[in-house]
């Protein structure tokens, strides 16, 4: 039986022993107890513990199960060594380090202020009084209890009980030895005193790979950055009026290493070969599927748990950083797909986090995601908008990404989304938006263009809700670009039409221009577009194989000619002939061929004519940038537009034929007498086409034409684009529409 002049009894010691005591924080350490310094310390593995101070050892009673007091000085630092049978282990107590997390980062936290929020929760290596260890905090204001457990203590949620800091909801503890590369997750006591299946760090900034589910510490602090020329120009960028040109990439499935077992590139591969691959194509930017932690390879990180860790898939963190200082380097910016608009139920990640519905909304109704079987986030409550706004942030100032991509943002404005009648709860107003998210999406623009200079954020945004790409403080969502889902929808539809049926459906190229300018547009040929049964871009296609090849070549064509800025998914640019699969790579094998070999010099051909000419990019987000010169001649299926840049910009005029039948003699207005030079004619020998065209420019004549005074006589081949710039000497006055 213990001395009685103990200050815990058998009962309590017990309690600490099963992990069931409300508050071991309060016992465990020392503590005055009377008029001597008493230091109380639970070692499960231990039959006798001691406390050793300087040469001095201090035996601590056991009291009852793992716990162990006695008396020891006041005051002075001690290390604790257990004994059992002939085995001896000495180590830091975690009790005897006082709290890290200050009253003003309890109070952003609470206020949902806290922009670095990963800086205060998380699992942090530091050092304390000289000691090596990891600082861990995490919120879960409904938990009778949380324990840090991991490689550290044996996964043994006795050993490290956290401190609840008053009311905030957060506990923390600083546990000494715990360092970088070691496996951990929270076990939390619910508020009935049920044991929770073990949680991993939703701050984590580091994962096991899947399917392991745990967090690892990762000390992503001291990175050598070598982008701060990169970055320097970026703050001076303004990207609606520079070409943006993106390559969207599923890192697992880009290009693989067979003779390594089929294994994806590492962070590092993929910093030389996409890097250099997407440099060489003229890309400006390359878009990353979410690189953020998620547990099933098949939803290509759109179901994401650890919001604050690069995928372990490709290596840790500062690999990760790697590959976009490379990028960064070499010219390129780097976008991220970010998932706030739902999250996987898997039992080890947010869902009832402490017990309770926590991140989520309770009723299903608010918190079920229907289309994909996730939960939705609960973005009303302070400290959940707070988590996701602090991770936009996250990306940008620790991995100086240059924007974020956000996924189904339309599944987030809209409470009735994908939902019957009776299946959705209205808004405060009796309405269906969604009147908290709206709220959280115009914050998280606001803190991320505030947090770094020239980044940019981009909407996946499928219905006409107003002014998703409008500032915040002009009343709208504060995004900078939006894709344009109608243009991809309307004009993919027209191209996979047999061409004589086109000219009933000419409209499906024109309609897009009657919106174009009412946001800032991305062109999206996206991932989407090629998986799920839809076939590869060049499956789509109508005709034989070399129509096949000419429509795609067109179709590209038309697009970088069109206004908004440009994305296309890995592959689309040799024209991958099978449909994307995210299990395996690209077939390389088919881009050594002529015919897909043509297509991709003809996107690297695109992609350097749209950043070198003004005309193309300076206005793609303004309607003077645009002007119709024909529009309406949908027997012919032939349309015709100018493109203007700023004043003294020469001006790019786009034909194009979406038959199969050659046009001789086709007479179109210009603006501008003089030699109009060929720079684009998709139809050109060395991108598989049959060189039929206009050596190489046409000179124009007086002959009114299109409203215009001066027009030029040109030849379209079957089923091409032809671009034209003139090539005008002196003062081209003002640009615009005429």
């Amino acid at each position: 039986m213990p001395d009685a002049e103990l200050p815990i009894d058998e009962a309590t010691a017990w309690q600490l022993t099963d992990g069931t005591h409300p508050a071991p924080q309060d016992l465990l350490g020392t503590r005055k107890f009377g008029r001597a310094t008493w230091l109380t310390a639970i070692d499960p593995g231990a039959e006798r513990l001691e406390a050793r101070i300087g040469a001095k050892s201090y035996p601590l009673e056991k009291v009852a199960g793992a716990v162990f007091c006695g008396k020891v000085p006041a005051g002075r630092a001690y290390r604790l060594v257990g004994h059992s049978g002939d085995q001896v282990w000495e180590y830091e107590d975690a009790y005897r380090f006082p709290a890290m997390l200050g009253d003003m980062d309890l109070h952003l936290i609470g206020e949902g202020t806290h922009l670095r929020l990963w800086d205060a929760l998380g699992a942090h290596v530091t050092t304390i009084k000289k000691v090596a260890g990891t600082h861990f905090a995490v919120w879960a204001p409904n938990a009778r209890q949380v324990s840090v457990v991991g490689d550290f203590n044996h996964w043994d949620g006795r050993r490290h009980p956290m401190r609840p800091r008053g009311s905030s909801g957060i506990w923390e503890l600083f546990v000494p030895g715990a360092g970088d590369g070691q496996s951990y997750k929270y076990q939390i006591t619910n508020y009935d005193g049920h044991l929770l299946p073990l949680k991993a760090d939703p701050m984590g900034f580091g994962a096991q790979h899947p399917p392991e589910t745990a967090s690892v510490i990762r000390d992503i602090s001291g990175y050598g950055w070598r982008d701060s020329d990169w970055l320097e120009k970026r703050a001076k960028t303004n990207d609606r009026n520079r070409p943006v040109s993106i390559y969207e990439v599923h890192l697992g499935s880009w290009k693989r290493r067979w003779e390594d077992g089929g294994r994806p590139l590492s962070y590092k591969e993929a910093a030389q070969e996409l890097v250099g691959y997407a440099k060489d194509m003229g890309f400006t930017h390359l878009e990353l599927l979410p690189v953020s932690e998620f547990p099933f390879d098949g939803s290509w990180g759109y179901q994401p748990v650890g919001l604050y860790a690069p995928t372990t898939r490709f290596g840790p963190p500062h690999e990760f950083r790697d590959l976009v200082d490379a990028a960064h380097r070499a010219g390129l910016g780097i976008l991220l797909d970010w998932v706030p608009g739902h999250f996987p139920s898997d039992v080890h990640g947010l869902a009832q986090f402490d017990g309770s519905h926590l991140y989520e909304h309770a009723d299903p109704k608010e918190g079920f995601h229907q289309d994909w079987n996730t939960l939705i986030y609960n973005y009303g409550r302070t400290e959940v908008a707070n988590f996701l706004i602090a991770n936009a942030v996250y990306w940008l100032e620790e991995y100086h990404i240059d924007g974020l991509r956000v996924d189904a943002v339309a599944s987030m404005l809209y409470r009735d989304y994908s939902r019957a009648v009776g299946e959705w709860i209205p808004n405060a107003h009796g309405g269906r938006e969604n009147l908290e998210a709206i709220a959280f999406l115009k914050r998280m623009n606001s803190a991320a263009y505030a947090a770094q200079a020239g980044i940019m954020t981009v909407a996946e945004e499928s219905t006409s809700f107003p002014m998703v790409s409008a500032p915040v403080d002009a009343g709208g969502l504060g995004f900078g670009f939006k894709w344009n889902m109608g243009w991809m929808n309307d004009t993919l539809d027209y191209i996979q039409r047999d061409p004589i049926y086109r000219q009933h459906h000419h409209h499906q190229l024109t309609f897009g221009l009657h919106y174009a300018f009412s946001e800032n547009f991305v062109l999206p040929i996206s991932h989407d577009e090629v998986v799920h049964g839809k076939g590869s871009m060049l499956e789509k296609m109508p005709g034989s194989d070399w129509e096949k090849f000419a429509n795609l070549r067109a179709y590209y064509a038309f697009m970088w000619g069109h206004p908004g800025k440009k994305l296309l998914f890995m592959g689309c640019e040799f024209a991958q002939p099978e449909e994307w699969n995210h299990s395996d790579d690209l077939n390389w094998d088919a881009a050594a061929r002529p015919p897909h070999k043509g297509v991709q010099d003809l996107v690297r051909d695109l992609n350097r004519i749209y950043a070198t000419t003004p005309a193309l990019y300076r206005k793609d987000c303004e309607a003077d940038g645009f002007e119709w010169v024909e529009a309406n001649d949908a027997a012919q299926s032939v349309y015709a537009f100018l493109r203007y840049g700023d004043k003294g910009d020469p001006p790019v005029l786009v034909l194009c034929n979406f038959t199969p039948v050659e046009r001789t003699g086709m007479r179109f207005g210009v603006p501008y007498a003089g030699h109009w030079e060929e720079i684009l004619n998709t139809d050109a020998g060395i991108y598989g086409g049959g060189n039929r065209g206009n050596m190489g420019g046409v000179d124009s004549t007086h002959m009114p034409a299109h409203g215009k005074a001066n027009s030029i006589e040109v030849t379209l081949p079957p089923l091409s684009v032809v671009m034209f710039k003139v090539a005008h000497k002196g003062d081209l006055g003002g640009q615009g529409n005429g």
